[in-house]
């Protein structure tokens, strides 16, 4: 997983409430186990006509936000199924952070296990970063993570909340293998000291 330290980038903005995880990944779109390809389907169904030609005023398919790598969105991002495919997609499209109001549980802890940072905020800050996010390509956020701020193309700083222990991951780039990596030393020693209390085992 690659690590999230501070980055800076194009924030797209997409007021609507409610964006279930059907929203931003169609179920059609499940087969797969695979973490890549399902960026050209996030947001499909908004994004596409049924013949399959963009629908230029989504948001993702204006030309100020192609790059986008924040989303601001409304609140209670993510809820509906717990299906993980939601942030593949987001992070297959290139979207590393994504700051609401408040977010569904299991989407919510499927981003840190996929390198997505969300950021819960008051409204009055979120309606601050979307309006800074409706300036379209020239302004950039800068999204940090060891400071934990967010701050808008004027200058504006916010700060937020993160688990420590997420904070950690996100910083070090650890899912939950590089997590029980980190405690190879001592698994191995372990083992060595059972092989030889227990021979038999």
């Amino acid at each position: 997983m690659d690590k999230f330290t501070t980055l800076t980038g194009i924030a797209a903005p997409m007021p609507l409430v409610n964006i279930d995880t059907d929203m931003i990944i169609p179920k059609q779109f499940l087969k797969t186990i695979q973490r890549s390809g399902l960026g050209k389907n996030l947001f499909d169904e908004m994004r596409y006509t049924q013949d399959g030609a963009e629908i230029p005023d989504f948001v993702l398919n204006q030309p100020a936000y192609r790059s986008a790598e924040i989303i601001v969105a409304g609140d209670n991002f993510g809820c509906g199924s717990s299906r993980e495919h939601a942030p593949w997609a987001l992070l297959d499209f290139g979207i590393r952070c994504v700051i609401s109001t408040s977010f569904a549980d299991i989407f919510y802890n499927n981003c840190f296990k996929n390198g997505i940072l969300p950021i819960v905020m008051p409204q009055e800050v979120v309606d601050v970063l979307m309006a800074d996010a409706r300036k379209g390509a020239n302004a950039r956020v800068t999204v940090d993570l060891e400071a934990q701020t967010v701050t808008t193309s004027d200058g504006q700083s916010f700060a937020f909340d993160v688990d420590s222990h997420r904070k950690h991951c996100l910083l070090n780039g650890l899912d939950d293998i590089g997590l029980t990596l980190e405690k190879a030393a001592a698994i191995d020693g372990f083992e060595a000291k059972a092989k030889t209390l227990r021979p038999w085992a």
